[in-house]
């Protein structure tokens, strides 16, 4: 009676070990994690010196980091996790405007982080672009006309 309750263990030890482990034939499907704001080359060059904020934010689309306490500053951040090879990529650009809320300067990567940087300390990578500057007297780049619709509001008085 005894030796069979011992069998009986053991038979189930062996059970409940063998779904504690997925063998390497079977594995999981691992989807790519995409967060923040993809910028590309085209959209950068777009950015002149002098451009106001409501332009920068319709090339660029919506910063990802607004600083209350550096309001002259917008943060666009994007990371790619790559499902099948668990590699991580991040990028970082920064759109600086002075004080009346024109094109400053921008900085950002030069090069995407690697699989091997995602547990290490973040070395700084980053570079000022240069936009170009606007030659003293010159008007800053006219702000775009309204469209059909905003000169209808307009004359209805909104």
């Amino acid at each position: 009676m005894k030796s069979k309750r011992i069998l009986a263990a053991a038979l189930l030890l062996v059970a409940i070990s063998g779904c504690s482990s997925v063998p390497k034939l079977v594995t999981e499907y691992r989807i790519d994690v995409q967060q923040g704001n993809v910028l590309t080359q085209e959209m950068v060059a777009q950015l002149k010196p002098g451009q106001t904020r409501e332009q920068v934010r319709f090339i660029l689309g919506t910063p990802m980091l607004i600083d209350m306490f550096h309001a002259d500053r917008w943060d666009y951040v994007y990371r790619l996790r790559k499902g099948a090879t668990d590699t991580v990529e991040t990028r970082r650009f920064t759109v600086f405007f002075d004080a009346d809320g024109r094109l400053f300067r921008v900085a950002g990567d030069v090069a995407a982080a690697s699989a091997g940087d995602a547990g290490a300390e973040p070395e700084v990578r980053s570079r000022l672009i240069d936009l170009g500057s606007v030659p003293e007297g010159t008007a800053a780049p006219a702000t775009e006309q309204r469209g059909f619709f905003g000169r209808m509001l307009e004359t209805v008085g909104f």
